[in-house]
């Protein structure tokens, strides 16, 4: 694959297609656009800025005939390096493509392009009484393609689910060029192989999303609040699995560990208790006529012997310092450790407790701060490792503390990655999970969806 330089006959032709304002060329204009939450940097030679389909149909397909890697991007929200042009070559922005298409409320459907941001999609469809379940904490500015291209979630995921269980069908392009049409209008049907999940999650390494068909969810009647605090880590890991045994489904149950609690003190108009250990954020939501039965048999699987306080927010303004408080913590992380190793492993429920002391006794053994906080009420937990990385004896340290977090979490029956996906960061590490037949599967997939390997390369997939 040649990537060292975009040929004349290349400009010539990306220009026929997208016109001078949709070619950017200049060094300081591409630069903009070779990083993402990672923190990699690689300058791409040309960045694409479609604003219609046919545009990236011709885009995909030149790059196909003339050998030139092509890289997918939203807003550079993801945090594992899949939007970085490692290989140089052209990427493809979508933020001109950012229609909201349809809403179809009687059919609760929404049609949306890839560049529309998270934040667009929940405001056009609470305009009709409807939510799109999955929701980052990057909603704002990460894009739809974005999410669903990691199968990002947050922390509604745990009674709503994933992109792939809210997502209905898809429209893309090939890595051959070749337009796609997958999925379905309806909630149910099963003609032929599942591509749309099979997209789902793969990082635009199988091909680039251009329009996607949304599941949309009534917004609820009611909804309640609470924060937990603990005197240590292992008495709320215990807590999240005790509630989410009970009948009620929490619509949230995020986990903060001491070390998160320290780093937000400063950034939240809520008071914590210095000897407050680890917190729960719990939410409920339903019909107002049962609201009140949920938060009380939440709250009475939430609390145990080193249960210190658990409280209920009284009104909007509570609960929305409680949520700028959980959303404080990735800014403020940065600010202390702005080269930190972000990682969001996922176990099972029940096997939270073991995840979280084996986190302390990994931190202790290599010297190592760990700050843990995340999505607990789906054991997806995101561990950080703050480190400098210009002390190579505390990055040589990082790297087996990372290796033997990722035996950890595989021991205890869980997955490498929940919602960050892999990009470069884990590809390395996908041997460790993945069943070799599988991976040669996977492979081959590959190879049929984009057939000169354009798509995104080096990413995903560890090579063979």
């Amino acid at each position: 694959m040649n990537n060292s330089q975009l040929t004349n006959d290349q400009q010539q032709q990306l220009l026929e297609i997208l016109g001078s304002k949709g070619l950017l060329l200049e060094t300081a204009d591409r630069w903009t656009y070779g990083y993402d939450n990672s923190r990699r940097h690689c300058t791409p030679l040309a960045v694409a800025l479609p604003t219609t389909v046919a545009q990236v149909v011709a885009v995909v397909a030149l790059c196909n005939e003339t050998d030139l890697s092509l890289v997918v991007r939203g807003r550079g929200t993801g945090t594992a390096g899949a939007a970085v042009p490692v290989a140089g070559g052209l990427v493809l922005s979508t933020e001109r493509l950012d229609r909201i298409i349809k809403v179809d409320p009687d059919n609760r459907v929404l049609v949306v392009q890839p560049g529309a941001t998270n934040q667009a999609v929940q405001q056009a469809a609470a305009e009709h009484g409807f939510f799109w379940p999955p929701d980052p904490t990057s909603a704002a500015v990460c894009t739809i393609g974005g999410n669903l291209a990691c199968n990002a979630a947050g922390p509604r995921a745990v009674k709503y689910g994933t992109p792939r269980e809210n997502t209905l069908g898809l429209r893309g392009v090939t890595g051959d060029g070749r337009p796609l049409r997958t999925g379905v209008y309806t909630t149910k049907g099963v003609v032929g192989y599942d591509l749309t999940r099979l997209l789902l999650g793969s990082e635009g390494t199988l091909g680039v999303i251009t329009e996607a068909t949304l599941k949309l969810t009534p917004l609820p009647e009611a909804r309640r609040t609470l924060r937990a605090l603990y005197r240590g880590t292992r008495a709320a890991a215990e807590a999240v699995a005790r509630i989410m045994a009970q009948p009620i489904t929490p619509c949230a149950l995020e986990f903060m560990d001491e070390g998160a609690i320290g780093m937000i003190r400063n950034y939240s108009e809520v008071t914590i208790p210095e000897e407050v250990g680890a917190l729960l954020m719990i939410e409920v939501d339903g019909p107002a006529e049962c609201i009140e039965h949920a938060a009380t048999a939440v709250a009475e699987a939430a609390r145990n012997s080193d249960c210190l306080e658990l409280t209920e927010a009284r009104n909007a303004q509570e609960i929305r310092a409680l949520w700028q408080m959980r959303k404080a913590l990735s800014p403020a992380l940065r600010n202390v450790a702005p080269k930190k190793i972000n990682e969001d492993v996922v176990v099972p429920v029940s096997r939270m407790p073991d995840l979280i002391d084996g986190l302390n006794d990994l931190g202790r053994r290599y010297g190592i701060t760990i700050v843990n906080f995340g999505h607990a009420g789906n054991g997806n937990i995101h561990v950080n490792l703050l480190v400098d990385p210009d002390d190579p004896n505390q990055m040589g340290a990082a790297a087996e503390c990372l290796s033997d977090i990722f035996n950890m979490v595989l021991a205890l029956d869980g997955t490498l990655s929940g919602e960050h996906g892999i990009g470069l960061d884990k590809r390395d590490y996908v041997v460790r999970e993945t069943d070799p037949v599988a991976l040669d599967l996977m492979h081959r997939i590959k190879a049929q969806f984009d057939p000169t390997g354009i798509l995104n390369p080096g990413k995903k997939l560890p090579p063979l």
